[in-house]
């Protein structure tokens, strides 16, 4: 199909990219109230004064709007539990990490101490000072520790759950908050029991525990509770996923992708699940490289998209934990080399740092995508038409470019995660 061609099929899509603009007007958890005002406010006025480095920076500032959305999450429990050892494993820490909970086989946590994601500072993981340890009874330890910040709480016990358990539970409910009973060193358990069993069955030993803790609570008021069997040690394991899911059917719809993005890569589902989550941002940064396209300055639009692109797919690399800090901290706490982990991923981002120079050379290697980005130079001056021309062909390209390069790291994704558990490595 020759350019020209191309160009008259894309501007029939015009109605619909209207229609993916008037979608981008209301974002809810951007808070913005007028996705033109901040158009016309921020980019266009950076545009007209052909300052692209403002304009990119601009547009990345929206979509950081969107990333900063808060999550508290309480950790809680009975000393000795496990808390510290949970916020670090949910944050992809080892224990020994200079930005680790500390851990100890004593109560370690005395007060009130936050642990921020490595990767998405808005999410903060709080390590709660045993309840049995505090002066305070179930209904002034949550004032103490200030219940109102915090989205939801998880109850962690590694035994049974027991009175203060449940007094913390009931107080959280009356206040109208969310609370996880999570039964922690479930691999402890498993190994104890295999080796004192001649004949061991894990599905049977989980079930056992499941049960004499969900028994436990039924006796002390609670109708229909439910427990999740965790190993912070292997996340991946046991009752973790479904502790996941709980909490992303029952958060608030702004804050599901936040806590999604941030959770360590446990599952290959958990790594589906994120690419969807992203792939689902792509047309709003196609619809701001549209708005990019329709500014008449040669090379303008291409700069900036270039740009943008960058940002983007690092932020990919981060949330698929494919950055240099996150596969390093995999493999301490894994065992497996960082060498074998960048061994396996297979795409041309894999382990490099994502430039303007690295994302034009693979542009340039796909001819489809360089010939798109040469009409749109085109066609901005063809009069009448030429603009919403661009404007459909910079909303294709960037379409496009992104969703390709989130699928390659995707893949990478899910290699390194079955390199790292040491599954076949073949996706």
């Amino acid at each position: 199909m020759n350019p020209v061609r191309k160009t008259t099929r894309l501007f029939q899509q015009y109605h619909l990219l209207e229609d993916l603009l008037g979608v981008a007007v209301t974002i809810k958890q951007c808070r913005m109230e007028s996705f033109d005002d901040w158009m016309v406010v921020d980019v266009k006025e950076a545009l007209q004064n052909n300052d692209q480095s403002l304009a990119a920076e601009n547009i990345q500032r929206y979509f950081d709007g969107c990333n900063n959305t808060p999550l508290n999450i309480a950790i809680t429990g009975e000393s000795g539990a496990g808390k510290s050892t949970f916020v670090n494993a949910f944050r992809s820490i080892d224990n020994k990490d200079e930005r680790a909970a500390p851990t100890g086989v004593v109560e370690t946590t005395i007060e009130l101490t936050s642990y921020p994601h490595p990767n998405y500072p808005s999410v903060t993981l709080w390590d709660l000072p045993g309840i049995g340890t505090t002066s305070f009874p179930a209904d002034k330890y949550l004032e103490h520790v200030g219940f109102e910040k915090f989205d939801f709480f998880i109850i962690i016990s590694d035994t049974r759950f027991r009175e203060n358990d449940v007094k913390l539970a009931q107080e959280i409910q009356k206040m109208g908050k969310k609370f996880y009973f999570v039964r922690s060193k479930i691999d402890n358990d498993v190994r104890s029991v295999k080796r004192s069993q001649r004949e061991f069955n894990e599905e049977t030993t989980l079930a056992q525990i499941r049960e004499y803790c969900i028994k436990g609570l039924q006796k002390q008021g609670f109708e229909s509770p439910q427990v999740f069997l965790v190993s912070s040690f292997d996340l991946h394991l046991y009752d973790f996923y479904l502790l996941e899911e709980n909490l992303e059917r029952e958060l608030p719809a702004h804050k599901r992708d936040v806590l999604l993005l941030s959770l360590p890569n446990v599952s290959l589902e958990i790594i589906n699940k994120k690419k969807e989550a992203l792939q689902a941002k792509i047309k709003y940064y196609a619809t701001l490289s549209a708005v990019v396209g329709a500014v008449p300055v040669p090379g303008m639009s291409s700069a900036v998209d270039i740009g943008m692109i960058v940002g983007v797919v690092t932020q990919y690399k981060v949330v698929f934990g494919l950055d240099i800090p996150s596969l390093e901290r995999l493999a301490q706490t894994t065992g497996v080399p960082l060498d074998d982990l960048r061994a396996v991923m297979i795409s041309p981002l894999a382990a490099k740092k994502i430039t303007a120079d690295l994302v034009m050379k693979l542009l340039s290697q796909c001819i489809t995508t360089a010939s798109l980005m040469a009409v749109e130079e085109w066609s901005r001056f063809i009069p009448i038409f030429g603009i919403p021309a661009a404007m459909c062909i910079s909303f294709a390209c960037t379409y496009k470019i992104l969703n390709t390069f989130l699928n390659m790291l995707a893949i990478d994704a899910q290699r390194v995660f079955t390199k790292a558990l040491g599954l076949d490595t073949a996706v």
